[in-house]
């Protein structure tokens, strides 16, 4: 996790906070350490900048959630629309 932190420029509590909310859910090595994605830390990444410019942390979290759904459904259109020109 602090390497995690540090590459983010953020604390391991923000991260924690993250784990706690949902947002990102990481693995865990037997040891119990938190082990991210790519994935997971480029969407901590995103977090980390909208709360650095004022959104709450639940709003913020709320509004990756909503990015993230937003960008499934652009990908299921593109597949579909994809199909019907075949």
């Amino acid at each position: 996790m602090g390497r995690a932190a540090e590459m983010l420029r953020t604390t391991p509590g923000f991260l924690r906070s993250l784990d706690r909310t949902k947002v990102i859910t990481p693995l865990r090595s037997s040891g119990g350490h938190r082990r991210y994605s790519r994935y997971q830390l480029r969407i901590a990444a995103r977090v980390r900048e909208l709360v650095d410019d004022g959104t709450s942390l639940d709003a913020a979290c709320r509004i990756i959630i909503l990015e993230d759904q937003l960008e499934e459904a652009q990908r299921i259109n593109a597949e579909i629309r994809a199909e019907n020109e075949a």
